[in-house]
């Protein structure tokens, strides 16, 4: 039999999918699951959105260029003047399969095999993936609970850097985390990024969702190191519309974008559905974003408070996105998000999560879960009631 490629044998798998089988097992058994492990939204997709697909009059579901098509780059330009920031459609914006190809492209345009690239984790954990498949070596400077997952001292991050690092990622607001990075924390990666001559990779596609009045602040405010920027986007959270595959790649950097139209090229284009719902998307009334704003920081309200209410449980309100890591007072979150769904139900219910220990690169995190506040609010008040009483009995099972 032909042997397997080393690459394909240290592919990391995906830590919020891994538990699937024993949530389906837990199904096949009567057992309703609360559904807290993946980025889901529950959100209707904008009514412009449906509309459009439904009155769709093509005859031929053709390519695209393998930018985008212009209609679209011109709508996301139109976007982008909106929130501040003046793009040309022509030179400075690729749609993308998703954010994922966004982000992939990126690395396949500015790394060599063995290079490094600096993230603080906790992270998405598919950036591990990206960059296996890459070839890149990933450095993490970790983030602490304690202060609510804070950009790391800018002289941690330095310390990092060496004659291989290529570039910094972040995450803005933060996919696990929620944390939104203030001006203060992005002027500071400007110093560090301009100093090493270093890429800023910033993945911004939880923009819309920022809560208590904080503002975003985005990569695209750096002007003194515009070309040193390179931004990834999604419609995917923004319009909750995951399954249209459709991102953006942004950067000021021609030579870059030139480069990466090239790997665009090699995939042909885009998906042509999922621009067409993209662009509809960006017809989405203010009022959309300000709604389910609103929805957003009621779950979460819910999460955190409820969490922070089960005795030896820390869980930081996030100020962005629609995640929560939560501290929990056990020793492995990996054999306990597996149990709570093998051996536990609690009314004929149980709740999946995501161990942690997967958005981690390099720390030992062992206690901590990541939750998706994606389900409406009773189901979140009872997924929460769940949790406290699988911890009471996994206690008493561990030290029996």
């Amino acid at each position: 039999m032909p042997k397997l490629s080393s690459k394909g044998r240290v592919m990391p798998s995906s830590p919020i999918r891994k538990l699937v089988t024993y949530a389906e097992t837990a199904k096949k058994n009567g057992t309703h699951v609360y559904h807290l492990n993946i980025g889901q939204p529950d959100i209707e997709t904008p009514g412009v959105v449906l509309d459009e697909l439904k009155n769709m009059d093509r005859k031929v579901i053709e390519y695209s260029h393998s930018a985008g098509f212009l209609s679209y780059r011109n709508g996301l330009a139109d976007y982008y003047i909106n929130i501040g920031f003046n793009l040309d459609p022509n030179k400075e914006i690729m749609v993308t399969t998703g954010g994922s190809e966004a982000l992939i492209f990126a690395f396949q345009c500015c790394f060599e095999p063995g290079d490094e690239i600096i993230i603080p984790e906790p992270f998405y954990a598919n950036y591990n993936g990206f960059a296996t498949s890459c070839g890149i070596k990933v450095v993490s400077v970790t983030a602490k609970i304690e202060n609510g997952f804070a950009l790391p001292p800018i002289s941690e991050l330095e310390s990092k850097v060496t004659d291989k690092t290529k570039g910094i990622l972040i995450c803005n607001p933060g996919n696990p985390t929620g944390y939104l990075y203030s001006k203060e924390e992005m002027l500071s990666l400007q110093e560090i990024v301009k100093k090493h001559d270093l890429f800023l990779f910033a993945d911004e596609v939880y923009r819309e969702f920022c809560y208590d009045g904080n503002q975003h602040y985005s990569a695209l405010n750096l002007s003194d190191v515009e070309k040193n920027v390179v931004l990834v986007d999604s419609v995917s959270k923004r319009y909750s519309m995951c399954g249209a595959r459709i991102g953006a790649l942004i950067s000021k950097n021609h030579d870059f974008m030139e480069m990466a139209l090239k790997f665009g090229q090699a995939r042909l284009s885009p998906p042509t559905l999922g621009q067409i719902a993209g662009e509809a998307a960006l017809k989405t009334p203010h009022s959309y974003f300000e709604q389910v704003s609103k929805e957003y920081v009621e779950r979460r309200d819910i999460i955190v408070n409820g969490l922070n209410n089960i005795s030896g449980v820390i869980c930081p309100k996030p100020q962005g996105a629609f995640y929560a890591i939560a501290q929990l007072p056990i020793d492995d979150a990996d054999h306990f998000c597996q149990w709570i769904l093998e051996s536990f139900n609690h009314e004929g219910s149980t709740v999946m999560m995501a161990p942690a220990s997967g958005f981690y690169a390099n720390s030992k995190v062992k206690n901590q879960v990541r939750i998706a506040y994606v389900l409406e609010k009773e189901q979140l008040k009872k997924a929460v009631n769940c949790i406290k009483m699988a911890l009471e009995i996994y206690k008493i099972e561990k030290f029996e």
